[in-house]
């Protein structure tokens, strides 16, 4: 992938920022967010970087491997959490809206333009944004955001195993897997399950 996206928009904007978010579908942990802001102009030539795409089409390995190409190369990124608890106090919508936003709230710049993984967003800050469908697979700032919340999420998710092992958060990090309903029908919930999914297995209305 390549900044093709983003150098219509530099044309106008110096300081575009990709956004996007992990863990909306989960039945267990937290929904993350990431923001990443590349410096005007920046091209990922020649570089590990050039294998950046959606975080879900990439291995764990390459993931970790782009990460710290991500963090050198970018100009300000940030990352946010929301934990199941408010999830289920607000519904996940409006965690993942919180979440992209305070992850906007700790870059170490305010950026001019905000790119936005998917069909909805909200925001209280007066900064102008667009939202793109599929937009982790089209443009580069955006495929980086969802690689630093993928790869955040999995490794709350594999601190969570150590505690709770006998989910196997660490190899499904919340899905619901069968497996992990399995496991749900055995031991019931663990304090990070969303308790706003309801399963039939286990005699839930």
């Amino acid at each position: 992938m390549n900044t093709d996206y983003e150098l219509q928009l530099w044309e106008t904007s110096s300081l575009v920022c990709g956004i996007d978010e992990a863990g909306r579908g989960p039945l267990a942990g937290p929904v993350v967010a990431g923001a990443v802001i590349f410096p005007r102009w920046f091209r990922p030539e020649g570089g590990l970087l050039e294998k950046l795409n959606d975080s879900k089409l990439l291995s764990s390995k390459v993931r970790e491997q782009l990460l710290p190409q991500i963090k050198a190369n970018a100009t300000s990124w940030a990352v946010a959490v929301v934990e199941a608890e408010t999830i289920d106090r607000i519904n996940i919508l409006e965690a993942t809206m919180l979440a992209m936003n305070k992850a906007i709230e700790s870059l170490s710049i305010l950026p001019e333009l905000l790119l936005i993984d998917g069909n909805r967003f909200k925001t209280t800050l007066p900064i102008p944004y667009e939202t793109i469908v599929k937009g982790d697979s089209k443009v580069f700032s955006i495929a980086a955001a969802s690689v630093l919340a993928k790869t955040m999420r999995d490794d709350i998710m594999a601190e969570h195993h150590e505690t709770w092992p006998q989910y196997g958060f660490k190899k499904h990090v919340g899905y619901g897997t069968g497996a992990h309903i399995r496991a749900l029908i055995q031991h019931g919930r663990c304090p990070i399950h969303r308790n706003s999914f309801k399963l039939k297995q286990l005699g839930e209305k």
